[in-house]
């Protein structure tokens, strides 16, 4: 985005706000699409990466499927307009009564363990389900988001197939998907592929499988010196493992799940610079967010780029990037090389378009940023600024709800 749409957003919504470039997702969306020509396959957008419904139109208008992990977001996949053969329901750890809300919407379901299995069959004896394999192999950009291997709690051991079986049996269960998610922020594919071959020898024993869904972990590059993911590479290899498998099984669906890797890149955060200070060591800047709005740094140690909109001429100096929440860990970025920075500057934090919003809390009783979506030079605001009253939202203790 132009460093003017950036600025006349500041200074229309103020700071902060978190702003994403629809052209950017559209894009993502379409390459991806077309690097995989395996057919028929499906995409469906991982909706915890941004449940904003602005965004999830989006996906909806390019003919997109959606998973959801919760009932919120299936609530809100069903208030988009997604049809619920349009959703796959991927939770893990669920409640019945969690179970209970995507068979009352026709939802198909995802089981995780075999006593969700287990659960979900009484509930919904006859129905068809799709297990999720762990299939012994995990990766990801931190050890937080590695969701394969002996030490992760997602998904049935690739051992238990008879065990499965059994279980669906015992309960009448059309077993029709078979599911896998090693891990997120993945830019080496063969590890996708290795963990793809896995799950296809698993598939290969359910005789009515009719989709394998091999997942997200698609990643996207945070630094500028980090490679992006060989997406074309990665489509061919991936169409020439399926179409293998077909060949000496039967025909089926393929699915996707990506999530960072649609709208990662069509984000930031803009915020200003509140205050500078230092001691013999260091310079902190301060700024007018924390990571109440944006927890990656905080979580993961995860690296965004921080740009300066418009002065970036002005010589440059090594800082501490800091927010306003009383922690030691509100930290953005250290030891970060960026031009000098003063009181009021317009900082954006990049690639903030997954796992932004959709993590961020009223931490320190700090409201919620806006949220915007420029689309073909439009502005249009799709979340208003949080306000104090929201502090007392669903609170029962009778109280004066007057400014």
């Amino acid at each position: 985005m132009k460093n003017e749409v950036l600025t006349q957003i500041a200074e229309k919504y103020s700071t902060p706000v978190y702003v994403y470039d629809k052209s950017v997702i559209v894009n993502q969306y379409r390459r991806l699409d077309a690097s995989v020509e395996f057919s028929p396959k499906k995409i469906y957008y991982a909706s915890k990466a941004n449940s904003n419904i602005a965004i999830l139109n989006v996906f909806r208008d390019l003919g997109c499927s959606i998973d959801v992990v919760s009932p919120g977001e299936l609530f809100l996949a069903l208030k988009a307009g997604f049809n619920p053969s349009q959703i796959l329901f991927t939770g893990n750890n669920l409640a019945v009564s969690e179970m209970e809300y995507a068979v009352e919407h026709n939802v198909l379901m995802t089981v995780d363990s075999l006593s969700q299995m287990e659960t979900y069959g009484k509930i919904n004896p006859g129905s068809s389900v799709c297990v999720r394999i762990n299939p012994n192999l995990g990766a990801g950009h931190h050890r937080h988001v590695i969701t394969g291997g002996l030490q992760s709690k997602f998904g049935i051991y690739y051992t238990e197939i008879n065990r499965i079986r059994r279980e669906a049996e015992r309960h009448n269960l059309k077993i029709i998907g078979i599911h896998m998610h090693i891990g997120s922020g993945i830019l080496e594919y063969r590890l996708l592929l290795k963990g793809i071959s896995s799950l296809l020898d698993v598939a290969a024993h359910f005789a009515e499988v009719e989709f394998i869904d091999i997942g997200g972990g698609l990643g996207i590059p945070y630094r500028s010196e980090e490679s992006p993911l060989n997406l074309e590479e990665f489509g061919r290899e991936l169409t020439s493992l399926v179409r293998k498998w077909v060949r000496m099984n039967k025909e089926i669906t393929l699915v996707l799940e990506p999530g960072r890797f649609l709208v990662a890149e069509s984000g930031v955060l803009l915020t200003r610079v509140t205050a500078v200070k230092h001691n013999p060591k260091y310079t902190f800047v301060g700024v007018d967010t924390g990571f109440n709005h944006f927890m990656r740094p905080a979580v993961y140690d995860a690296y965004h780029e921080i740009q300066l909109i418009n002065n970036d001429s002005r010589k440059r100096e090594i800082v501490t990037v800091c927010g306003n929440i009383c922690e030691s860990g509100d930290i953005f970025a250290k030891k970060r090389d960026l031009p000098h920075l003063g009181e009021g500057d317009l900082l954006a934090i990049e690639n903030v378009g997954a796992y932004g919003f959709s993590m961020a809390s009223q931490y320190n009783a700090r409201a919620l940023p806006a949220e915007v979506l420029v689309d073909n030079g439009n502005i249009i605001l799709i979340r208003k600024r949080g306000t104090f009253k929201d502090f007392l939202l669903n609170q029962v203790y009778e109280v004066d709800t007057h400014e």
